[in-house]
């Protein structure tokens, strides 16, 4: 098991009580709410927390893309993995992921992923999205055509950085005459591309495709969807004419380990539901625009994801397996049962949620690394080394 320390990096000074007089924390709440002086802190306090991730253990760390939120502070993942590129030297560096259909020019996003993956000497894994329905209205982009410019700009970035140039890419949403690639990435024949998803059936249909087998990860979501959206994957590969590898599916999920199971959900609570309750929530026609995904899909999505529309409470969110917390032994077996029903190859552990402080964040690192993440790292050992053999 690959086990990833994921960062959302969240604006954590944000004062609840002013934001309370809006609905959603994305695109509608004021910029002045937002402190470049704590933000500073913040940003400096979060690069730390996952530079502390590679010293304690983890595999890699993470970092993602989302725009005009409190709920992350990232716009470009660029400058965060860029900063972790020269602090880290053993870790990957998952960038999880860019905004294809949100960028300009896909060429941009080839020549930046190349230069950090040259930069570390290979340790780049590169995770492409189409972004969450919220940034198509904050970009202006029409929502339509994602799915397009999403696998057009795959194509292009792919060959960038595989195919020898110069040469010219004629599409329907980028034309190139001259495509020749400076630098090349270090991984060859292209760093291992990752996609996260909520479910969306075209996703994965598209991602387990023999030509790509992409490691395919689900998102924050109730352990019953993850299995569903794995099997998925597995079930669409299968009758693709292969049988994917663990290696092939991941996970991203919160995690808090305390002292006891009583001290973790005490301490981890408050901070847990205003992540999940305010941070996370928006109207579901900012998730899901009309034109963002097909109707199949989207009816998936909702039926999954209906019953968690109002406020969840840390113990609703445990018992649906959204958020793992307690003692290290319960979170450590929690963990267990749940590869055995799913066989995940990549887990990715967000220690970090919503308002949690820094000594609570890095206590909890602590005791996950201590306790838990030797352990899971095992899992899977023996089937991995069948598959390479």
């Amino acid at each position: 098991m690959q086990v990833i320390l994921f960062h959302l990096m969240p604006y954590a000074d944000l004062d609840l009580q002013k934001s309370s007089a809006y609905d959603t924390v994305w695109m509608k709440l004021p910029n002045a709410l937002f402190d470049p002086v704590k933000g500073h802190q913040l940003y400096n306090r979060f690069l730390d927390e996952l530079e502390y991730g590679e010293t304690l253990g983890w595999d890699g760390v993470a970092v993602n893309e989302h725009h005009q939120t409190a709920y992350g502070i990232m716009p470009s993942p660029i400058v965060t993995a860029s900063a972790l590129a020269r602090r880290t030297t053993r870790a990957k560096i998952a960038i999880l992921g860019s905004a294809l259909p949100l960028r300009e020019h896909p060429l941009t996003i080839a020549e930046e992923h190349a230069m950090i993956d040259v930069i570390t000497g290979g340790r780049l894994i590169s995770g492409f999205v189409r972004g969450i329905g919220a940034e198509y209205h904050t970009f202006g982009v029409n929502p339509t055509f994602s799915h397009d410019r999403f696998h057009e700009a795959h194509d292009l970035i792919v060959r960038a950085w595989t195919d020898p140039g110069p040469f010219s890419f004629q599409g329907k949403h980028y034309n190139v005459s001259y495509v020749n690639l400076w630098p090349r990435p270090f991984q060859r024949p292209h760093p291992p591309i990752w996609i996260p998803s909520q479910g969306s059936k075209e996703t994965i249909d598209w991602a387990s495709h023999p030509d790509r087998r992409y490691t395919y990860l689900q998102t924050f979501s109730p352990a019953a969807a993850v299995a569903k959206y794995l099997n998925l994957y597995r079930d669409t590969a299968r009758n693709s004419g292969y049988e994917p590898g663990d290696h092939q599916l991941g996970w991203a999920v919160p995690v808090y380990v305390g002292d006891t199971d009583e001290s973790a959900r005490r301490e981890a609570k408050p901070h847990f539901e205003i992540f999940r309750n305010r941070f996370l929530k928006m109207p579901f026609e900012m998730l899901l625009p009309p034109g963002y995904t097909s109707r199949e899909s989207m009816r998936g999505i909702a039926a999954a994801k209906g019953s968690l529309s109002g406020d969840i409470t840390l113990e609703k969110a445990v018992e649906l397996g959204m958020f793992l917390c307690g003692s290290a032994s319960t979170v450590r077996e929690t963990l267990e049962s749940y590869w055995r029903d799913m066989r995940f190859g990549n887990l990715l552990t967000m220690c970090q949620f919503g308002t949690l402080p820094a000594d609570m964040t890095r206590a909890n690192m602590e005791r996950f690394a201590r306790d838990v993440l030797p352990a899971i790292q095992k899992l899977g050992a023996e089937t991995e080394a069948l598959v390479a053999a």
